[in-house]
């Protein structure tokens, strides 16, 4: 595949320009390089749909393992459920063996989604005692072997994620890149952590970008996308040619048209009013209790909310009453609540507010 140029470049003043907006994976061409990655538990059809709204193009299911796709659970066939406008999209595998990989895949495939993703990047210790996620970093040429298998078998793109590697000591982003490379795939996301690091700790521009300078493949960077200017940021300082967003989404499906506003004209439309932040959460809802049902829909809900109110002033009760809210009318009556609060901080404080979250 030819070389896409860099995104972000940096002029003599120190200043960074975004070159070009539109990314390809593939055989998927994207007018925006940005991507709702995938998060365990988050990344539902509601919550899919509710992003595509405000701009999202390119999202992923939750992270699914092999084992569960092979036993087909109930809870399974729900995480795989899509419709015509959740698209494109993509589902990622979770899995360390060959045979459980491709029976995965076989299995995954007649769903039509657009493309397969294979996570070597999840640093939860209850999945990497067992040889998974994150722990593949340890052995590069395994994780080539799996994915030479996915790749030689799947009629759609192959991507990978993986991490800056197993800790301080162990960084090998580079080297494992390269040998996803080399098994064929179509594009890779590198969180710029280890897997010690988890989600903590400072993100590793330099290992993004060593591993962008090293392969000619699509790289998509990870890592402290929670507001415009982080994610302008992640472009300027790695090359990276598109980003995933994943904990800066929460409660905030408008950073997708936020952050295309500012690489765009370098300007951030103001924040929701708390009318207009009431307004998504009521949609929100419904899309859950649509798809949940009423009562399970109410009680997902209650995390949302948290998310969504964080920001606003002398909220606390309010979000104690929606932790024990468990009807989908008890929520309605809190969400209309909110509209009569206001901010903690100073209006344009964009990045201070989404920090504070």
């Amino acid at each position: 595949m030819k070389r896409l140029p860099q995104k972000g470049r940096i002029d003599r003043t120190g200043r960074c320009h975004i070159q070009y907006l539109v990314f390809i994976i593939g055989n998927i061409t994207l007018s925006q390089p940005l991507l709702l990655a995938p998060m365990a538990g988050i990344t539902d059809l509601p919550y899919r749909l509710l992003h595509r709204s405000f701009g999202c193009e390119l999202a992923f299911l939750e992270m699914v393992s092999s084992q569960s796709l092979v036993h087909e659970s109930k809870r399974t066939r729900r995480m795989l459920s899509s419709v015509a406008e959740d698209r494109p999209l993509g589902a990622q595998l979770l899995g360390n063996e060959e045979d459980a990989v491709l029976k995965a895949l076989e299995n995954i495939l007649p769903y039509g989604f657009d493309m397969v993703d294979f996570n070597a990047a999840c640093p939860v210790p209850k999945i990497t005692k067992k040889g998974k996620g994150a722990s593949l970093l340890k052995d590069p040429k395994k994780v080539r072997s799996l994915l030479e298998v996915l790749v030689k078998n799947s009629d759609v793109p192959v991507t990978v994620k993986i991490r800056a590697g197993w800790d301080k000591d162990s960084i090998n982003a580079r080297d494992v890149a390269l040998h996803a490379e080399d098994a064929g795939i179509s594009a890779l996301t590198i969180h710029g952590r280890t897997k010690e690091q988890g989600y903590g700790g400072r993100v590793d521009y330099a290992a993004i970008k060593n591993v962008k300078e090293a392969v000619s493949i699509p790289v998509i960077a990870s890592g402290d996308a929670l507001s415009p200017q982080l994610i302008k940021k992640m472009f300027c300082e790695t090359g990276c040619d598109a980003v995933a967003i994943a904990r800066g989404s929460l409660g905030n499906p408008w950073i997708f048209r936020d952050t295309i506003s500012f690489l765009e004209t370098g300007l951030i439309p103001e924040r929701p009013a708390p009318d207009q932040r009431a307004d998504t959460m009521r949609r929100h809802l419904d899309l859950i209790c649509t798809f949940y049902g009423d009562k399970r829909g109410a009680i997902l809900f209650r995390k949302l909310f948290s998310w969504y109110v964080k920001g606003l002033h002398e909220i606390r009760s309010v979000k104690e009453d929606a932790f024990r809210a468990q009807t989908r009318e008890q929520m309605n009556f809190l969400i209309e609540n909110i509209r009569d609060f206001a901010y903690r901080h100073p209006e344009g404080s964009y990045e201070a507010f989404v920090l504070s979250c």
